[in-house]
């Protein structure tokens, strides 16, 4: 792994990047104790408001704060319209995607994709072949994780396009800066993310089948208060100003939802849903879930109401798809990838196996499906007995895995017990869609490794969050 480039010093030759020349100025007049103090501050106010996430299989504790560095991680104009550029160019590729795999399968027929990779996938929904929902729209939110390893070097991770979360802990990480640190801010011109909402809601309110009309009925569907997401289903819904509702709440008469109230039943036009596909309809996928809505598919079909993420958005996710993604963009939008992908070997391939178990102490190993940290490899960190046992699922099931080198990923400045040090950290900016155009927030949710040397940003492994401030000037 080559050394980490810091996002505050660049090659560590003594000097402070432009963009946090400032922040070092402030860094370096502060009382010694002022953000030690702060820091202790967040914490209470993020716990007073209950901003909390849940770990499963944790029996010491069902809810958790996600750790908060209040050291902000900069990036200036020029470095943001790049990141805009390639990730609207992206999250249009893979909407134009998704909506070729689920009607004419041209991509397929001209191999840019193996059809056996998307047509086997677990993720490749046959239910949804043919439809198309309203608006054209597939991918509503999308959170697309970036990493850094230079100057220019932004690279794109992983395409997070079916229930994509956090941006919760961005917007409470942004009001929480402003309220401890109202001094630095006066000091920087930061791009707001609070038009996010906004954003949201006109994206959703796009999207909305014909016979809404101009005011359609939205809500949040979650799975409920044990999902390890369920404060940021609350805290959108509060914020969007519409019901917070579970699958007993709907119902579904004549191909149209309905949510319950003490007024009657009231029509549902858009569900914004936080529940995975196979829970959705216990009609239509697994009969046991009692989360879902019985009939919620047909209503769909029926072009009768909207859900974001359209259905079978996952199969874009797939981190074997993914290395398939500078094809699938430039056979949709006809241009080079302006955000280039991590390089990656597909362990389905004899060639790129070969490779991966001849270095698996050296590289990062992932499950195609995987998520949230679970089911990977991080080889230079990995005991032998790890790499035992990485080597023997992997050798019988190579189609379950991808593998990429271990980064250099960036550093930024971060408090740890009361002094400034460098910690890792990675970019989740969130790409909004509507049937005329794609919104980037300006900025994202910034995850940092706390753990000294970790490379693992996930809050389920022990990783924090930082607020991110993308500059006006």
């Amino acid at each position: 792994m080559t050394s980490a480039f810091d996002e505050m010093t660049g090659d560590g030759s003594g000097g402070v990047r432009d963009s946090y020349r400032a922040l070092a100025s402030w860094l370096e007049l502060a009382p010694p104790d002022l953000l030690q103090a702060r820091s202790r501050q967040a914490e209470l106010f993020f716990r007073r408001m209950g901003v909390t996430f849940a770990v499963y299989g944790d029996a010491e504790s069902s809810e958790r704060l996600i750790p908060f560095d209040v050291v902000p991680r900069i990036i200036d104009m020029e470095e943001w319209a790049h990141l805009e550029r390639g990730l609207s160019q992206r999250v249009t590729a893979i909407n134009a995607f998704l909506r070729d795999i689920y009607g004419p399968q041209e991509c397929l027929r001209a191999g840019v994709v193996p059809a056996e990779l998307i047509l086997t996938n677990p993720q490749y929904r046959p239910e949804m072949q043919g439809h198309r929902p309203p608006g054209d729209v597939w991918c509503h939110i999308a959170g697309i994780d970036l990493v850094r390893t230079g100057e220019d070097g932004f690279y794109v991770l992983e395409d997070n396009v079916r229930t994509p979360s956090g941006v919760s802990y961005m917007l409470e990480n942004r009001e929480m800066m402003m309220r401890l640190f109202p001094d630095l801010f006066a000091e920087h011109r930061v791009r707001p993310v609070d038009g996010y909402v906004d954003s949201l809601l006109t994206s959703l309110q796009e999207t909305a089948p014909e016979r809404a009309g101009d005011d359609p009925t939205i809500v949040v569907l979650t799975p409920g208060p044990f999902n390890s997401a369920y404060y940021e289903h609350s805290f959108l819904a509060d914020k969007l100003g519409v019901e917070l509702v579970e699958g007993g709440d709907l119902f579904v008469d004549d191909d149209t939802v309905f949510m319950r109230t003490t007024e009657g039943p009231k029509r549902v036009d858009v569900i914004y849903r936080r529940i995975d596909d196979d829970y959705l309809d216990p009609l239509t996928f697994r009969p046991d879930s009692t989360v879902g809505v019985p009939g919620l598919m047909a209503a769909y079909h029926a072009g009768r109401v909207t859900l974001a993420n359209a259905v079978g958005t996952g199969v874009a996710d797939d981190k074997a798809v993914y290395t398939y993604m500078p094809e699938i963009i430039r056979f949709f939008t006809g241009e080079d990838a302006l955000l280039k992908n991590v390089p990656t070997w597909r362990c389905r391939e004899p060639e790129a196996l070969k490779t991966v178990l001849e270095r698996l102490d050296e590289l990062v190993v992932k499950e195609v499906s995987g998520s949230g940290g679970y089911g990977m490899l991080v080889g230079p960190a990995a005991t032998k007995a790890e790499i035992a046992d990485f080597r023997a699922r992997l050798t019988a099931n190579p189609n379950d895995f991808v593998a990429q080198p271990t980064l250099g990923l960036s550093t930024a400045p971060t408090l740890d017990g009361g002094e400034l040090c460098s910690r890792h950290v990675d970019l989740r900016p969130f790409v909004l869609t509507g049937p005329a155009e794609s919104r980037v927030t300006p900025g994202g949710l910034t995850r940092v490794a706390l753990k000294p040397g970790s490379l693992v940003v996930n809050s389920s492994q022990g990783g924090g969050t930082k607020d991110t401030w993308v500059l006006d000037v």
